[in-house]
């Protein structure tokens, strides 16, 4: 499957900037354009905001983020880009102008997306010399968690372009949905707006207020959409007899006058100040940066149920994750651990996020057991139990583990973890770790870990096979010879 090398997002705000943080996430190099004075500090609350939403949505060892710059020119972004993502105003002058300069100037196999959502391919590419590798790449807010992106052709697009778009998608943790004829607004936003309309008509008409009306979104459907969709949810409405039954049975209120969808209300001044009003009140003074941090934190929370649903196979947005992360961690992050036996192996190179403290600003101590659990796993993937090995039937399980607290972890402080072998046998791995401040290399905490080698079917102790054990005892046989902090080994593994 290809990936991107490297993009250029032209346009930084709300999707622009999610696009961004999307890429650098995935360790891919971005360069920028915007002529917004402040467009980097809005970029950067977006990497921000999607950082700390990582830090919270997975922990497979993600890449080393790619490099971020920001160009004077737009030439100067698109040059070397293999995908170019366009997201300037939703204006159809303005966009078909951009487009044309980004066809002009940009490689001849890159790809060019459009984040519009609604306009046509068709008529952005008109001016195009090249509009064969112009689509529609339309994504959700907020576009470093929400995955989906619709993938539309114009008469000009190509079928390569179209299957090349799909392919590079799935590498960074989105799913594109290809539809199939072009229309405006494409499907999510004829849905939403069909919604939005009756919305609106409710709260023109005072049936209710805009907090009881996401109320009853958030409360109720929005649950069921969220892992099944419309008609999935609407086939169990129809019980055993399924979708047939439930279109006989409610079938027939479509013909009943209870929408307004074919009226448009009249969103005259008095409308949107009653509810801007009601808004306001709704957010009870939260500001925006605050109702997007709670929503990623939501989202994440959706996320990891669906990531566990059917069994554990995952379910919907939550298998898309599931797949994502496997891909991760064969990946290993892409860090490049040393091997070099002489001292211990530094393994994980990571930063305190706002997702890992506590009221104090200092990171939690469940998170310190997660960072040496991490710096097992880069153990392991380095002796060759990495999760094909995994997959196959056998692994290493933690069965005892003690850490002492020597200082303190802050927010947005650089640490790193190293490991020591202190023993192996053919059945047990007995590790000793210590996380450092980055910046002082002060120790912050140490943990002893023993780990046993498992058969997962049998659910049993058995015998490392010999290559695992050879690249393991050499390291060990190497570590023999440092020095280890008084009480070490005392604890772990005293009764095994």
């Amino acid at each position: 499957m290809m990936g991107i090398s490297k993009a250029a997002c032209i346009g930084g705000g709300v999707i622009g900037g999610g696009w961004i943080a999307r890429f650098l996430l995935a360790g891919i190099d971005v360069d920028v354009f915007d002529p917004h004075p402040e467009a980097g500090r809005i970029v950067g609350e977006v990497i921000a905001n999607a950082e700390r939403a990582y830090a919270m949505l997975t922990g497979a060892p993600l890449p080393p983020r790619g490099r971020l710059s920001f160009t004077k020119t737009l030439e100067e972004a698109v040059t070397d880009a293999d995908w170019i993502q366009e997201s300037v105003p939703e204006r159809l002058d303005l966009k078909r102008r951009v487009l044309t300069e980004i066809d002009a100037a940009a490689r001849a196999d890159a790809l060019i997306g459009s984040s519009t959502s609604g306009l046509l391919p068709t008529d952005l590419q008109r001016d195009m010399k090249h509009p064969q590798r112009l689509f529609v790449a339309h994504p959700y807010n907020p576009v470093y968690l929400l995955p989906l992106v619709e993938i539309v052709g114009g008469e000009k697009t190509s079928a390569a372009t179209i299957q090349a778009a799909m392919e590079r998608l799935a590498p960074i943790g989105m799913k594109g949905v290809h539809i199939a004829k072009e229309i405006e607004a494409f499907v999510g936003d004829r849905l939403l707006e069909a919604l939005w309309r009756e919305a609106l008509w409710l709260i023109h008409d005072d049936i209710c207020t805009v907090e009881t009306l996401d109320d009853v979104i958030r409360y109720s459907f929005g649950l069921r959409w969220a892992q099944m969709g419309l008609f999935q949810t609407y086939r169990i409405a129809g019980g055993e007899a399924g979708m047939r039954h439930f279109l006989a049975q409610f079938g027939p209120c479509l013909a009943w006058p209870w929408t307004k969808l074919t009226d448009v209300v009249d969103l005259d001044d008095a409308l949107i100040e009653k509810i801007g009003r009601q808004s306001d009140e709704q957010a009870a003074d939260l500001s925006i940066r605050e109702l997007e941090r709670i929503r990623d934190e939501n989202l994440v929370g959706i996320l990891q149920a669906l990531k566990g649903g059917d069994g554990g196979k995952g379910w919907g947005a939550g298998k898309l994750l599931k797949d994502f992360e496997q891909s991760l961690w064969a990946e290993g992050g892409g860090a490049t651990a040393s091997v070099d036996p002489s001292k211990p192996l530094r393994l994980i190179e990571t930063k305190v996020s706002p997702a890992w403290v506590d009221y104090n600003g200092h990171m939690t101590e469940h998170r310190y057991l997660q960072v040496f659990g991490d710096t097992s796993d880069a153990l392991l993937r380095l002796i060759g139990v990495d999760l094909a090995y995994v997959e196959a039937g056998q692994s290493y399980y933690t069965v005892e583990t003690h850490i002492r607290h020597l200082g303190e972890a802050k927010l947005g402080q650089a640490i790193h973890a190293t490991c020591r072998i202190l023993s192996v046998d053919e059945k047990r791995l007995h590790l000793f770790h210590t996380l450092y401040d980055t910046a002082t290399d002060e120790a912050l905490a140490t943990a002893e870990h023993m780990l046993l080698h498992v058969d997962s079917k049998a659910g049993k102790a058995v015998p490392a096979p010999a290559a695992v054990l050879d690249k393991s005892k050499a390291i060990a046989s190497a570590h023999a010879a440092l020095t280890l902090p008084e009480g070490v080994g005392r604890h772990v593994g005293q009764k095994r």
